[in-house]
């Protein structure tokens, strides 16, 4: 596993939040994420709403597929943009950050551009998930 120090959290911030633009929405929030592998790697994906709402991607499940198309197994971290205070992945997206990360994978989430960022294992954000 990588050294989490702050500045490789920063790459993985500055990557969430660019992304994020090309968030494509028909709701109010754009939200980006990047994704860290095994190897170092940085996969990025953003929202993509469509207008059957059932069709929606969210970013996590973006750049997890990123990461698995590109070659990569095994997901280290993941860091989510998102101007809405405490926003954590949804049930979904932890199913797959379980699948693909583990309970012990960082999932960080910051509202704003150099705003305080939040961390938390999976393991945190669904602590009765079924092993």
């Amino acid at each position: 596993m990588h050294d989490s120090s702050a500045q490789d959290v920063s790459v993985l911030a500055t990557a969430a939040w660019k992304v994020r633009e090309s968030a494509r929405i028909y709701g109010g929030t754009k939200v980006g994420c990047a994704v860290e592998a095994e190897d170092g790697r940085v996969f990025v994906g953003c929202n993509l709403e469509h207008r059957f709402r059932s069709h929606d991607i969210h970013a996590e499940i973006a750049a997890l597929a990123s990461l698995i198309s590109g070659g990569a197994k095994q997901l280290v971290r993941l860091f989510i943009a998102a101007e809405r205070v405490q926003f954590t992945p949804c049930g979904s997206c932890l199913d797959w950050i379980f699948e693909i990360g583990g309970e012990t994978c960082l999932v960080y989430s910051q509202s704003a551009p150099q705003g305080q960022t939040a961390m938390h294992r999976a393991s945190e954000l669904m602590p009765f998930y079924p092993h």
